[in-house]
C-alpha cells in the first residue's frame, strides 16, 4: 500500500479500515494520473469498482479524483460519492450523480498556491448547488482551518497535516452511515 495511494487517502485508509472491517476498502490505480487523460483515470474507476465486485460501493475521491469519482458513479454499484477537496470543474457534468448521495468534504484554508496544488472550496461549493439543483442527495462540509491535504508523505512517512483528526471523524461518520444503510 505505501507509495500508491495519495499521502491522504493512505493515512484515512490505515486508521479507519481497522474501524470497519465490514467493509472492503479497494484503491483505484491510474494508468497515468492527469487530470489531462480524465477518460484514461475514470475507465480505472470503472475497472477497480467492477474488480471489487461489491454490491454497493462508496466513491472516496480526493482532489482530481472527486471528478474521476463524480463520473465513475454511472456504475450501477456506485451509492455514495465522498469528495475531500475534490476538483469539480466547472464543465464536469453531475448527471452521473443523478439517484446517488454526493457529500463533500473541504478545508476552509484550501487554495491553489505557486508550486502547491490546492483546489479552492469554492469551486466544490458551486458543484454542490449544481449537483443540488440537480435534485442530488447533497451534503456540504466545510472544515475550518484545513489545508487541502490531509496529510503529507515525508522520508519518515506519512504524517497528517493540522485537521487531519477532523477529516478522519467525517469520513468514519460517511462510512458508518453506509454500512448501516
Amino acid at each position: 500500500m505505501a507509495g500508491t495511494w495519495s499521502a491522504s487517502l493512505e493515512w484515512l485508509v490505515r486508521r479507519l479500515a481497522p474501524a470497519f472491517p465490514e467493509l472492503a476498502f479497494g484503491e483505484v490505480r491510474y494508468r497515468l494520473k492527469s487530470w489531462e487523460r480524465l477518460d484514461w483515470c475514470t475507465e480505472d474507476a470503472l475497472a477497480a469498482i467492477e474488480a471489487l465486485g461489491a454490491p454497493r460501493t462508496l466513491l472516496v475521491g480526493f482532489s482530481m479524483g472527486g471528478a474521476v469519482s463524480v463520473r465513475a458513479a454511472a456504475a450501477a454499484a456506485v451509492e455514495t460519492v465522498l469528495g475531500l477537496a475534490p476538483w469539480l470543474p466547472q464543465q464536469l457534468s453531475l448527471e452521473p450523480l443523478r439517484g446517488r448521495r454526493l457529500h463533500i468534504l473541504h478545508g476552509s484554508l484550501d487554495r491553489p498556491l505557486p508550486g502547491v496544488p490546492g483546489v479552492s472550496p469554492a469551486g466544490s461549493r458551486r458543484a454542490f448547488e449544481r449537483a443540488r439543483a440537480l435534485g442530488v442527495d447533497c451534503e456540504y462540509t466545510l472544515i475550518p482551518g484545513a489545508l487541502h491535504g490531509i496529510a503529507l508523505r515525508t522520508p519518515r512517512g506519512v504524517l497528517p497535516l493540522p485537521r487531519a483528526r477532523m477529516w478522519e471523524r467525517l469520513v468514519a461518520n460517511e462510512l458508518r452511515r453506509f454500512a448501516t444503510r
